[in-house]
């Protein structure tokens, strides 16, 4: 019989199966199309690599990946359309609350339900939802379905357990009568629930890849010195082995950084407006030039010192110094860019206060916006108080309220007040009561805000892994170059004997260590790539802030293989 554990995996891979199944059915493309362009050239490959590990005249371990990275293309291959299926899913899920609070502030406004959905529908701001609800306005409009039997229609079809449910209940309460206000508003607090339920679930995710990532980096970085110390006994072409982890070690951290982006949350920090351009865009775009600019300098003079063209002899500066010089400038726009970050974090704290304020104040004194402007911006609301002083200017000078407040949140440059501050104003313009509206925005950013808090320290966590197994590895990787060139220094210093030939014990002569420490001291440049990536991935802030991580990740892996050279040289030096 069967034990608990056989049965439970076989309820597991036939679940799997019946989700890929599912997930083949839903393509956009036909079955056979895929199958024939996609998977079936993914199976010719993996045969190809399991031919050229069995003929090609390399050492095992070099041969035995080849049919692993076929058998991985195949495996993804086949399961591509269910992982692009539970990305659409996620990105249903990560947009889920923002489409519920903007539905929600539209419901409670004048105007018809339908029309609720069709406003909804008229943006892309929400993927794959913003999808979902154009199917239900077309059941509605092209196939005069009834609201509640289009939402019971699609929510059969939704990957989302979540959403599903959502459009489920949402039919029963449509058909029962009841308005769709009292139904949105009483969903509130189940929808961030669910939202905070699904983030911190992935936070977990992100642990779990952690341990992973560790791990792998450790096993890798273990065939990698193995590849480089291996050959000076068995006399293989060294750098053939070395080339070969290398692009190993490569693959794997680009598989690992698709992994990271794939369970992160997906909650941006910022928002970049698209009709101009602000002070803020301004100063990056400098910085970058001026970061940019001088790093090409840099990489000219690196190359000026290398030729030996300035007197200095070349080998008295390390090659791993010389590949992290051109990177300093580099920390100029990441510096503007954390600085900025940091500005658009501590508006984004200020807003739940004032966006509250502002709702409150509508309603208790019955006036414009403009009018409750003018004390507000009196108030302390730290880095947004120049934003909200520069609404109040563009409003009093009669700017229309879309164009004030289009400016306002592009100054503010941040994602969650400019989806915020738009359902605000469409709610205000449509006659939804203010302090109504300013309670249940601020209530729904406070809670994404806690969350984010939760994300901040999982990023703390990840840059200290990062920055670990990077100075381990980088040590691991020069110390076993570092044992050869010693080696191959004393072999040289050896005569042949009569009676001995030293050279047969082992093969210093298969060596070309500058080659060698050239293709480490890449590796260390794509860790440090991949590793700041990785950071950008994981906390949700702008690419240019990544430039800061990745030159302290190139100078911390030059510092530590320099040294490491430095120290084996010293220890087993004659």
């Amino acid at each position: 019989m069967a034990t608990e554990s056989e049965e439970g995996v076989s309820f597991e891979l036939s679940t799997l199966l019946v989700s890929i199944r599912d997930a083949y059915r839903q393509m956009e493309i036909p079955v056979s199309r895929y199958v024939g362009g996609i998977l079936l050239p993914g199976v010719l490959f993996f045969l190809v690599t399991i031919v050229a590990a069995i003929g090609l005249d390399m050492p095992l371990f070099v041969r035995l990946p080849m049919p692993a990275l076929g058998l991985l293309i195949v495996v993804a291959a086949f399961i591509y359309p269910k992982l692009r299926l539970d990305q659409r899913r996620k990105r249903m899920e990560e947009v889920f609350h923002l489409y519920v609070t903007h539905m929600t502030v539209l419901s409670t406004t004048n105007i018809d339900r339908v029309e609720v959905f069709r406003r909804i529908a008229a943006t892309d701001d929400y993927g794959p939802l913003s999808e979902e609800t154009r199917r239900i306005v077309q059941l509605v409009d092209t196939w005069n379905q009834s609201l509640d039997d289009a939402c019971r229609m699609r929510a059969k079809k939704v990957p989302s357990d979540a959403v599903s449910d959502f459009f489920d209940r949402l039919s029963y309460t449509i058909n029962a009568g009841e308005s769709l206000s009292n139904y949105l508003v009483s969903e509130q607090s189940a929808i961030i629930q669910n939202y905070t339920t699904i983030y911190e679930g992935q936070l977990e995710n992100l642990e779990v890849m952690k341990d992973l990532y560790l791990s792998m980096i450790l096993s890798v970085t273990f065939a990698l010195v193995f590849g480089t110390v291996l050959p000076i006994i068995s006399g293989t072409d060294p750098t053939i082995t070395v080339t070969a982890v290398v692009v190993m070690y490569s693959f794997i951290q680009l598989g690992f950084l698709y992994a990271i982006y794939t369970v992160s949350p997906t909650d941006p920090v910022w928002y970049v407006p698209e009709q101009h351009t602000t002070a803020t865009e301004r100063r990056m775009q400098r910085a970058v030039l001026v970061g940019g600019s001088l790093s090409i300098l840099a990489i000219a003079a690196t190359l000026v010192v290398m030729l030996g063209a300035t007197g200095i002899d070349p080998d008295t500066v390390p090659l791993p110094i010389y590949a992290a010089f051109p990177t300093t400038p580099l920390l100029i726009p990441g510096l503007v860019a954390r600085q900025e970050e940091g500005d658009i974090k501590d508006r984004d704290s200020e807003y739940v206060s004032f966006i509250r304020a502002l709702g409150s104040s509508e309603t208790a004194q019955q006036t414009t916006t403009t009018a409750v402007l003018e004390g507000l911006r009196e108030k302390d609301f730290g880095p947004l108080t120049e934003n909200v002083t520069d609404l109040y200017t563009r409003l009093k000078m009669r700017l229309s309220p879309e164009e004030a407040w289009r400016f306002f949140t592009a100054d503010a440059h941040s994602y969650l007040i400019q989806k915020f501050s738009e359902m605000y104003l469409i709610g205000r313009q449509m006659g939804g009561d203010p302090k109504h509206l300013g309670e249940l925005i601020s209530e729904n950013m406070n809670e994404v805000l806690q969350l984010r808090e939760r994300r901040s320290q999982s990023t703390m966590t990840l840059i200290g892994v990062l920055y670990g197994i990077s100075a381990a590895a980088t040590f691991a990787f020069f110390i076993g170059l570092g044992i050869v060139e010693q080696l191959s220094g004393l072999s040289a210093g050896l005569a042949s004997t009569g009676s001995f030939d030293f050279n047969s014990l082992i093969h210093t002569e298969v060596y070309n260590v500058g080659l060698i420490e050239f293709l480490l001291t890449v590796t260390v440049l794509i860790n440090a790539l991949i590793s700041a990536l990785m950071v950008r991935v994981v906390d949700g802030g702008h690419t240019v802030n990544s430039y800061l991580h990745f030159v302290a990740l190139t100078w911390l892996g030059a510092i530590i293989g320099s040294g490491t050279l430095e120290l084996v040289g010293t220890l087993l030096g004659i």
